[in-house]
Protein backbone atom coordinates (compact mmCIF):
# COMPACT_ATOMS: atom_id res chain seq x y z
CA UNK A 1 0.00 0.00 0.00
CA UNK A 2 2.83 2.42 -0.11
CA UNK A 3 3.28 3.98 -3.66
CA UNK A 4 6.51 3.88 -5.37
CA UNK A 5 6.69 6.83 -7.86
CA UNK A 6 10.13 6.84 -10.58
CA UNK A 7 10.32 9.78 -12.34
CA UNK A 8 12.97 10.34 -15.23
CA UNK A 9 13.70 12.34 -17.93
CA UNK A 10 15.76 14.62 -20.57
CA UNK A 11 16.00 18.43 -20.17
CA UNK A 12 14.07 18.68 -17.40
CA UNK A 13 14.64 22.32 -15.48
CA UNK A 14 16.92 20.35 -12.56
CA UNK A 15 19.65 17.99 -13.16
CA UNK A 16 19.70 15.72 -10.11
CA UNK A 17 19.13 12.24 -8.89
CA UNK A 18 17.14 11.89 -5.31
CA UNK A 19 15.73 9.85 -3.25
CA UNK A 20 12.61 11.63 -1.61
CA UNK A 21 10.42 9.65 0.86
CA UNK A 22 7.48 11.72 1.84
CA UNK A 23 5.84 11.02 5.35
CA UNK A 24 2.08 11.34 5.68
CA UNK A 25 0.74 14.35 7.57
CA UNK A 26 0.42 13.37 11.66
CA UNK A 27 -2.87 12.95 12.59
CA UNK A 28 -3.76 16.37 14.17
CA UNK A 29 -2.36 20.02 14.34
CA UNK A 30 -0.27 20.38 17.06
CA UNK A 31 1.47 23.57 15.36
CA UNK A 32 -1.88 25.07 15.02
CA UNK A 33 -0.40 27.15 11.84
CA UNK A 34 -0.82 27.44 8.33
CA UNK A 35 0.74 24.17 6.70
CA UNK A 36 4.26 24.33 5.63
CA UNK A 37 4.10 20.95 3.13
CA UNK A 38 5.27 17.38 4.50
CA UNK A 39 8.34 16.23 6.11
CA UNK A 40 10.58 13.98 3.93
CA UNK A 41 13.99 12.29 4.33
CA UNK A 42 15.73 12.94 1.04
CA UNK A 43 18.82 11.10 -0.06
CA UNK A 44 20.92 13.26 -2.94
CA UNK A 45 23.06 11.03 -5.03
CA UNK A 46 24.15 14.45 -7.26
CA UNK A 47 24.94 16.97 -7.47
CA UNK A 48 26.14 17.69 -4.15
CA UNK A 49 25.38 14.63 -2.26
CA UNK A 50 23.66 14.73 0.96
CA UNK A 51 21.44 13.24 3.40
CA UNK A 52 18.79 15.79 4.71
CA UNK A 53 15.58 15.86 6.58
CA UNK A 54 13.33 18.41 5.59
CA UNK A 55 11.15 18.91 8.38
CA UNK A 56 8.29 21.36 9.72
CA UNK A 57 9.55 23.03 12.91
CA UNK A 58 8.61 25.88 15.52
CA UNK A 59 10.28 28.80 14.90
CA UNK A 60 12.08 30.13 17.78
CA UNK A 61 10.37 32.41 19.97
CA UNK A 62 6.98 33.16 21.62
CA UNK A 63 4.57 33.46 18.64
CA UNK A 64 3.20 29.88 17.06
CA UNK A 65 4.71 29.85 14.07
CA UNK A 66 6.37 27.23 11.84
CA UNK A 67 8.87 27.30 8.87
CA UNK A 68 10.43 24.32 6.81
CA UNK A 69 14.26 23.43 8.02
CA UNK A 70 15.94 20.48 7.88
CA UNK A 71 18.59 18.37 9.36
CA UNK A 72 21.78 18.10 6.78
CA UNK A 73 24.68 15.67 5.79
CA UNK A 74 26.20 17.20 3.19
CA UNK A 75 29.34 15.31 1.98
CA UNK A 76 31.01 18.22 0.84
CA UNK A 77 30.79 20.62 3.94
CA UNK A 78 31.23 17.85 6.24
CA UNK A 79 34.55 16.09 4.19
CA UNK A 80 36.18 19.02 3.36
CA UNK A 81 39.47 17.38 3.61
CA UNK A 82 38.99 14.16 1.28
CA UNK A 83 38.73 14.27 -1.85
CA UNK A 84 35.06 12.80 -3.18
CA UNK A 85 35.51 11.32 -6.74
CA UNK A 86 32.59 11.85 -9.56
CA UNK A 87 30.52 8.93 -9.87
CA UNK A 88 32.63 8.05 -13.13
CA UNK A 89 35.34 8.66 -11.50
CA UNK A 90 34.30 5.74 -9.19
CA UNK A 91 33.30 3.25 -11.84
CA UNK A 92 36.68 4.11 -13.97
CA UNK A 93 38.62 3.11 -10.34
CA UNK A 94 36.64 -0.06 -9.77
CA UNK A 95 37.15 -1.28 -13.52
CA UNK A 96 41.20 -0.80 -13.20
CA UNK A 97 40.75 -2.54 -10.00
CA UNK A 98 38.55 -5.62 -10.43
CA UNK A 99 35.66 -4.12 -8.49
CA UNK A 100 32.58 -5.25 -9.55
CA UNK A 101 30.75 -3.99 -6.33
CA UNK A 102 29.00 -1.10 -8.04
CA UNK A 103 28.04 -2.59 -11.05
CA UNK A 104 24.94 -4.87 -11.83
CA UNK A 105 25.18 -8.46 -11.85
CA UNK A 106 23.45 -10.43 -14.33
CA UNK A 107 20.73 -12.08 -12.71
CA UNK A 108 19.62 -7.79 -11.83
CA UNK A 109 19.69 -6.71 -15.57
CA UNK A 110 18.25 -9.77 -16.15
CA UNK A 111 15.37 -8.91 -14.30
CA UNK A 112 15.03 -5.60 -14.86
CA UNK A 113 15.30 -6.46 -18.88
CA UNK A 114 12.22 -8.71 -18.24
CA UNK A 115 10.14 -5.75 -16.38
CA UNK A 116 11.44 -3.23 -19.13
CA UNK A 117 11.01 -5.34 -22.83
CA UNK A 118 7.22 -5.64 -22.31
CA UNK A 119 7.22 -1.65 -22.03
CA UNK A 120 9.47 -1.07 -25.19
CA UNK A 121 7.76 -3.41 -27.24
CA UNK A 122 4.43 -1.91 -26.93
CA UNK A 123 6.09 1.91 -27.14
CA UNK A 124 7.03 0.18 -30.23
CA UNK A 125 3.50 -1.22 -31.09
CA UNK A 126 1.98 2.18 -30.74
CA UNK A 127 0.20 0.90 -27.79
CA UNK A 128 1.73 3.26 -25.43
CA UNK A 129 3.16 7.26 -26.29
CA UNK A 130 5.40 8.98 -24.84
CA UNK A 131 4.12 12.07 -23.16
CA UNK A 132 5.85 15.17 -24.39
CA UNK A 133 6.88 18.11 -22.48
CA UNK A 134 8.95 21.29 -22.61
CA UNK A 135 12.34 21.08 -22.33
CA UNK A 136 13.58 23.37 -19.17
CA UNK A 137 9.76 22.05 -17.39
CA UNK A 138 9.57 19.54 -14.77
CA UNK A 139 7.84 17.23 -17.54
CA UNK A 140 4.56 16.34 -18.71
CA UNK A 141 2.04 17.23 -16.54
CA UNK A 142 0.74 13.89 -16.30
CA UNK A 143 3.68 13.01 -13.94
CA UNK A 144 2.87 15.36 -11.18
CA UNK A 145 -1.16 14.79 -11.81
CA UNK A 146 -0.15 11.06 -10.94
CA UNK A 147 2.03 11.80 -8.29
CA UNK A 148 -1.06 13.51 -7.14
CA UNK A 149 -3.05 10.67 -7.18
CA UNK A 150 -0.46 8.56 -5.11
CA UNK A 151 -1.05 11.27 -2.46
CA UNK A 152 2.46 12.97 -2.95
CA UNK A 153 2.24 16.60 -1.86
CA UNK A 154 4.40 18.85 -3.34
CA UNK A 155 6.10 22.03 -0.88
CA UNK A 156 6.03 25.16 -2.20
CA UNK A 157 8.88 27.09 -1.80
CA UNK A 158 11.01 25.58 0.19
CA UNK A 159 14.50 24.71 -1.81
CA UNK A 160 17.47 22.56 -0.23
CA UNK A 161 20.01 24.88 -0.11
CA UNK A 162 23.69 22.55 0.19
CA UNK A 163 24.98 24.54 3.00
CA UNK A 164 28.64 26.64 3.57
CA UNK A 165 30.55 27.46 5.86
CA UNK A 166 29.90 30.99 5.76
CA UNK A 167 26.79 30.52 7.36
CA UNK A 168 28.70 29.38 10.94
Amino acid sequence: GVPFVLKAGKALSSKKAEIRVQFKDAPGDIFRCKKQGRNEFVIRLQPSEAMYMKLTVKKPGLEMATEQSELDLSYGLRYQDVKIPEAYERLILDTIRGDQQHFVRRDELKAAWEIFTPLLHDIDAGRLKALPYQPGTRGPLEADELSKRMGYVPTLGYVWAPPTLAKF
